[in-house]
This record gives C-alpha cells, sequence and structure tokens, in this order.
C-alpha cells in the first residue's frame, strides 16, 4: 500500500484482490492512501474484489468466473465493476462494502477446508471399520440436493485452502470469539500426511518389511493434479517423517523435475518398470492424468492410493487411503 501511495494520483482507482481479513481494505490500505492527502471516493477510488483462481481447472478461468466487488463508497464498486466487465466474461457481483467481499472469500475457503476435513474423518472412520470411503462417497453423491461431494487425500495444499481459514481465526480474537469448527478441521487436515505415512507402514509390515530402510517411491509432488505448484505440498510433510523413520525416499512428478526442501534436493526419477518394481511401496500422492495406472500396478509391489487413482482396477496389491 505504501508503494502504491507513492503513485497515486487524481483519479486512481486501486482495486486488492489478495485474500486477507475482513476490514484490511478499510483499517490498512485505505489510511495509508489517504494519508497522501487525497479522499477516498472522491480524488481517489478503492475497492476489494477477490481473485478466484483454480490451478488446474479448465472450464473455469479468470476471464469465465463471476466477480465480486466491494467499494469504499458507491463509487468506488461502480468504477470497479466498469473496469471488470470490460475485460471479463462472467457476472460481475456488487456487494455493499470491502469488508463482506473479504468474508465472502474466507468463507468460500473456510468451506472447502471444514469439508474436506469431514471427507478425510470419514475416511479415517471407514479405514478403521474395513469400509470404503470412496465408494461412500460416490453413493452419497446420488442425491440430487443437500449434498456436495468432497473427497478425502494426504493432505491439504496450495497457497489458500491450508492457510485462509486462520486470517479470521486472528481477526475473530478481537471479538473475543473462538473458532473451534475452523481450528478443528485444520487439525484433522494437517494429521493427514501421519495416516498416511502409518498406514504405510502397517502394509510394509504385513509384507515383513519395516519402514526403516524402505524404498518408498512417492508418485507426485505438487499439492494437486495437472499442476507443477508445490506450495504447501501435503508430500513435503510426508517426506519430513519418512525422513525421521530413515526410509529410503523416491519421487516422481512430471510436472515438477526437481526441488528442494529443507537443506536437501530432489530430483524427479524416471518412471519405468524397473523403478516401480524396485519400491518396497508405491504412494500415489498426487493423481496426475498422464500417469498410466494399468502400468504402475502391473509393475509395483504394494500401492497405497491415497486419492483413489486406481478405481475401478481389482488388485491385491491395492490398498485404499
Amino acid at each position: 500500500s505504501r508503494d502504491v501511495a507513492k503513485y497515486l494520483r487524481p483519479g486512481t482507482l486501486v482495486i486488492l484482490e489478495s485474500t486477507t481479513y475482513p476490514g484490511t481494505t478499510e483499517e490498512i490500505v485505505q489510511p495509508i492512501l489517504e494519508s497522501t492527502g487525497m479522499a477516498c471516493g472522491k480524488e481517489f477510488f478503492l475497492a476489494f474484489s477477490p481473485e478466484r483462481v483454480d490451478p488446474g481447472n479448465k472450464q473455469y478461468k479468470t476471464k469465465n468466473t463471476p466477480k465480486v466487488i466491494g467499494g469504499v463508497t458507491p463509487e468506488c464498486s461502480q468504477l470497479a465493476q466498469m473496469l471488470y466487465s470490460s475485460v471479463l466474461d462472467g457476472d460481475v457481483h456488487v456487494v455493499s462494502s470491502p469488508k463482506v467481499a473479504e468474508m465472502e472469500k474466507i468463507l468460500e475457503n473456510t468451506f472447502r477446508n471444514i469439508n474436506i476435513a469431514l471427507a478425510n474423518e470419514m475416511a479415517i472412520l471407514c479405514n478403521k471399520m474395513g469400509i470404503d470411503v470412496w465408494e461412500v462417497i460416490e453413493a452419497a453423491k446420488t442425491k440430487p440436493y443437500g449434498f456436495m461431494a468432497f473427497y478425502p487425500g494426504p493432505g491439504l495444499g496450495g497457497h489458500c485452502i491450508p492457510i485462509d481459514p486462520y486470517y479470521l481465526t486472528w481477526k475473530a480474537r478481537e471479538y473475543d470469539y473462538h473458532t473451534r469448527l475452523i481450528e478443528l478441521a485444520g487439525e484433522i487436515n494437517q494429521s493427514m500426511p501421519q495416516f498416511v505415512v502409518d498406514k504405510a507402514a502397517r502394509l510394509l509390515n504385513k509384507v515383513k518389511k519395516p519402514l526403516n530402510s524402505s524404498k518408498v517411491l512417492l508418485l507426485g509432488a505438487a499439492y494437486k493434479k495437472d499442476i507443477d505448484d508445490l506450495r504447501e505440498s501435503p508430500v513435503l510433510k510426508i517426506i519430513d517423517i519418512l525422513q525421521q523413520e530413515d526410509a529410503d525416499i523416491l519421487y516422481n512428478d512430471p510436472y515438477i523435475p526437481s526441488f528442494s526442501h529443507h537443506g536437501r534436493n530432489y530430483t524427479s526419477v524416471e518412471l519405468t518398470p524397473k523403478v516401480l518394481a524396485e519400491a518396497d511401496i508405491v504412494i500415489i500422492t498426487t493423481d496426475h492424468s498422464n500417469y498410466d495406472y494399468p502400468v504402475i500396478v502391473a509393475h509395483s509391489r504394494l500401492i497405497l492410493d491415497t486419492r483413489n487413482a486406481c478405481a475401478g482396477m481389482e488388485s491385491e496389491k491395492i490398498s485404499k487411503l
């Protein structure tokens, strides 16, 4: 905001898109910009319009995704609406204030965070009860109302869903309110990498192999399929836990050829029948579309599928999350 203030001129429209806690635009940004001596809504204009980007989504891109706008004044909202309407194909929805726009983005991401946590908790319980959680979710999807499918996995990743709800948790303390549900969902999601490693260890124990010194091949490093984004990927936490157990770690990701983590360098191995066969266990951590899953199943000894990537394939080698 201070950098923007240096270049602020009469008639400038400033729009904040980064996800943040309710109040940021008016409590932080506006005073800094008004320190130039110009009045918001008269000499410059300020609004909040949260970014809506879903990496890897082939149907909805920035251009056709609806936009939400909250201006500090009606004039601010009107100008922001005119700008976005001129360049986007999606609807532009104006709300009464920046706080509403800021809160709605937090709600979007918290909604996903909490529902994924529910799916993860169901997966943990179904695992104990010997029930296929993926079959349960597919059955629930047949209800045409009142249910939206969310899926379990090895943990949350990306720079939004695992982090954004905690902006609200922090802000809520200002109002002497404890966001218990949000924090509990975070705990469940953060526990999933450990759950994955524990299950891998149990599978190895069944074939008389300790996790210690076992060769573990992780398929996928990105936090979601068909992208090259490693930020907050649960695979990083899985690697940390495997290192603590002295496992021999390999990974393959067609989108991430190499990366560094905690001072160690990792390079994606070529995914060959030999590499698959030499691994004591293969953990599918990211369900990239260009993986040949029948080949993976054919040549692997043990598979822990955390994404249901091998759905429909029958093999005693495969264990689901």
